[in-house]
């Protein structure tokens, strides 16, 4: 079985202007993006991978969820995320690594929302920073298809708030 986290990048900062795929995190998106890489890593559920869309908020989000998680995990970016349909990702997993049994996918809506449908059936909404976990019936990652997985949960930023202690990440405050 091959586990695959869906992240979507935190909120991003719309007030320096320039172009889409250059717009920064704000600092809530920073927050959000600290709080998921410490909640996986306090499930111990830390990814073998990430592959992040390349833009800076969705690469930011990646860089800082890992570092936030002291996760030891490849990052690689994937410019195919940006503007791409669930279809399109499902063809880079198919082709791409073979031995990380946990992949984490950071990258866009509607994109991601329609991924875990795609994937799982379930009808959900990602919120800027929102983490989905899919457990696929899967041996390798060339098998994913549509319909192979199980969402086993979701979270917000608003939900992490309430669990993780900013300090710690011991989920005791």
């Amino acid at each position: 079985m091959k586990t695959l986290f869906v992240l979507r990048h935190g909120e991003s900062d719309w007030g320096g202007g320039g172009a889409d795929f250059d717009r920064p995190l704000a600092p809530r998106g920073r927050h959000a993006a600290d709080l998921v890489g410490r909640y996986l890593a306090t499930l111990d559920q830390v990814p073998d991978l990430v592959i992040s869309s390349g833009a800076v908020r969705a690469l930011t989000t990646a860089r800082r969820a890992a570092e936030a998680g002291q996760w030891d995990c490849r990052i690689q970016t994937c410019d195919r995320f940006y503007e791409s349909s669930a279809t399109d990702v499902l063809q880079v997993l198919r082709e791409g690594e073979t031995r990380a049994d946990r992949v984490l996918l950071a990258g866009h809506e509607p994109t991601w929302s329609q991924l875990v449908q795609l994937l799982t059936g379930a009808v959900v909404r990602l919120p800027t920073a929102a983490l989905a976990r899919i457990d696929l019936t899967v041996d390798s990652w060339d098998q994913v298809a549509v319909a192979r997985g199980t969402l086993i949960w979701y979270v917000t930023p608003r939900m992490l708030e309430r669990v993780m202690s900013p300090g710690d990440g011991d989920g005791s405050g």
